[in-house]
């Protein structure tokens, strides 16, 4: 990969910081109150780019974040892809004109493909991150749970993937549920698969990340970038020590 951009991770429930296991509502951990001093001081570390996620919005609708998402953008001067709740072409101009880089597209990306595909050609493919969360079901096939994690679309991951790879995508951020919130590495495989299957799409890694090893394993795989949650807010991956040697480059062979 020509670059590799890592993603810290903030997400917000209540105006608190919190990591939910697997997308769970029920199973929340805290870390702490203040949004925009984290964002703050992730930039100081060398980030430039900040992944924040709405949760109240992902489960009722109504993007809450606009305010906060101008103030990092302004104050920690971090370009910001966030999301959570979009439901409509207003919600994607709402947040863009909040200061957001990219809006992340979840649910309705599933539900609403073509609509989503639409805004992609409208706002330009650097504005739109579409969210492919994905649970492998028992005869192995990649599927795509949507309202919650609780229903399943009809199709594939790969087949949605393709079709927005069609119809003009740049982003793509792809989550194995089994693995969100869990410290239990990134699924390598399906990233793997990911990119051979949409290989001019830059991939975004998500779920599980425990160490500089798992990042480095999914830049060395084709991926373009990857999130960092838990493992960063527990002090098990240090953002400096990433980032230096991320861009360090590969090791020799």
């Amino acid at each position: 990969m020509d670059s590799f951009t890592l993603y810290p991770a903030i997400d917000v429930r209540g105006g608190r910081i919190v990591r939910l296991a697997q997308g769970d509502y029920a199973q929340e951990t805290r870390y702490g109150d203040d949004p925009l001093a984290l964002a703050r001081e992730y930039a100081a570390q060398g980030a430039r780019w900040l992944h924040l996620v709405d949760l109240d919005a992902a489960r009722s609708g109504g993007y809450t974040l606009a305010t906060l998402v101008g103030r990092i953008a302004g104050e920690a001067g971090l370009q910001v892809q966030t999301g959570g709740g979009v439901r409509s072409r207003e919600d994607v101009q709402r947040i863009l004109d909040a200061g957001a880089a990219r809006v992340v597209v979840g649910s309705l990306a599933v539900r609403e493909a073509d609509m989503v595909a639409g805004w992609i050609e409208e706002f330009g493919a650097e504005r739109i991150t579409v969210a492919l969360d994905t649970r492998r079901d028992r005869e192995g096939t990649w599927r795509l749970p949507v309202h919650g994690w609780t229903e399943t679309a009809a199709g594939t991951l790969q087949e949605m993937a393709r079709r927005y790879a069609q119809r003009g995508l740049r982003h793509l951020l792809c989550t194995d549920i089994s693995r969100d919130g869990m410290l239990t590495g990134p699924n390598l495989e399906l990233y793997r698969l990911l990119a051979a299957e949409v290989p001019g799409v830059a991939l975004q890694a998500s779920g599980g990340v425990r160490e500089l090893a798992d990042v480095l394993a999914a830049r060395e795989l084709g991926c373009a970038g990857i999130v960092l949650g838990r493992s960063l807010l527990e002090g098990r991956l240090e953002l400096p020590d990433a980032i230096g040697r991320v861009a360090a480059g590969p090791e020799p062979a």
